[in-house]
């Protein structure tokens, strides 16, 4: 099901909080375990060590803070639980080992962004699709986590974006991941978007996959520092759970796990086959591309591994293809290999 808000930042925060406020609570639940699991904190803990973040928002996207004091009052919380829940990457993720293989491809006049968003199983039912119309920004649909800014999506300029999960034990000044990824979604061009990884900065790693309906497309492997950036080539550009640019590896350090290269692999190749042949690029084909299971259980389309430490299993929870040309976002909630549960969004263009 998709939400629609609109209005100033504080009534679509708020018109979000009463919306999810179950899921909000049980976002909540999932990342108090979460933190202890990973870097053993409660959420006391938790909401002390995000308190942090909050000078950096302030300095790089204040607005934003509005939005998340309207989410706490509609949810009966408080704005630190919101902050904390949307600094959850900055607080832990250093530590957790994240999924996800993303693409974006350029055809016939199309620009496609594409990926699976994989992590616990016990937040799938807290993943939430909206459609939001701020007073002061262009109108986006993000699919991402209840209680949470941004995730995943576009906006009504045909500019798109996805996230790779980076594991480093860095974190610096900066955006909050999530943060940025809200940011991104209110730029009104590629240029403007991309100037968030550039200028803004993101304070811990992580890959945003930048792309506009005008068929421009770059990946930045974005930490505290200068990104590494990653040019398309043959109109297509991947990613997957590990750093590539030389700009970035020279200054950070990850620890991915073993099949991130793998994804990788696989999805340049079933992108580059399907490319190869004069077969039309669309929705369908992505979707089967990220329902793969070359090398399972830890596959494109990953299922749940009771072989890896109850913490460590990560699964697809959603995937989502970004047709950027029409403003069409279509979303697959759970594994694309067998969810029925679709849903279509569609912005009029700007």
């Amino acid at each position: 099901m998709l939400s629609v808000f609109s209005g100033s930042r504080a009534e679509i925060g708020a018109a979000h909080g009463r919306a999810h406020a179950a899921l909000i609570a049980s976002s909540l639940e999932v990342y108090d375990r979460l933190f202890h699991d990973f870097v053993g904190l409660r959420w006391a803990e938790a909401r002390r060590s995000a308190e942090r973040f909050l000078p950096m928002i302030e300095r790089g996207f204040p607005a934003i803070l509005d939005e998340m004091a309207g989410i706490a009052q509609g949810a009966g919380l408080e704005l630190e639980d919101i902050l904390t829940l949307n600094c959850r990457s900055e607080i832990s993720l250093t530590q957790a080992s994240g999924g996800c293989t993303a693409l974006a491809a350029h055809r016939d006049g199309t620009q496609w962004l594409a990926q699976n968003w994989d992590w616990r199983g016990d937040q799938r039912h807290n993943v939430v699709a909206m459609e939001l119309h701020p007073d002061d920004a262009p109108a986006l649909v993000s699919v991402g986590e209840a209680g949470m800014v941004a995730k995943i999506g576009l906006n009504a300029h045909g500019v798109g974006v996805c996230l790779n999960a980076i594991r480093s034990r860095t974190c610096g000044e900066g955006l909050p991941i999530h943060v940025a990824l809200r940011k991104i979604l209110e730029a009104e061009s590629f240029d403007a978007a991309t100037r968030v990884a550039t200028h803004d900065r993101v304070c811990s790693p992580a890959h945003l996959l930048i792309a506009s309906g005008d068929g421009r497309a770059a990946g930045y492997e974005v930490h505290p520092g200068l990104p590494g950036v990653l040019e398309p080539r043959g109109g297509t550009l991947t990613h997957s759970n590990h750093l590539i640019a030389e700009a970035a590896t020279c200054q950070v350090q990850d620890f991915p796990r073993p099949d991130s290269a793998l994804r990788l692999s696989r999805i340049e190749r079933l992108l580059h086959e399907r490319l190869a042949t004069s077969a039309a690029l669309d929705t369908e084909a992505l979707f089967t591309m990220l329902a793969d299971h070359d090398n399972a259980p830890s596959a494109i389309c990953r299922h749940d591994d009771p072989q890896q430490p109850e913490a460590e299993r990560m699964e697809t929870l959603f995937a989502v293809v970004m047709n950027l040309h029409e403003r069409r976002l279509t979303l697959r909630h759970g594994k694309p290999c067998d969810s029925e549960d679709t849903l279509v969004a569609r912005l009029t263009p700007a």
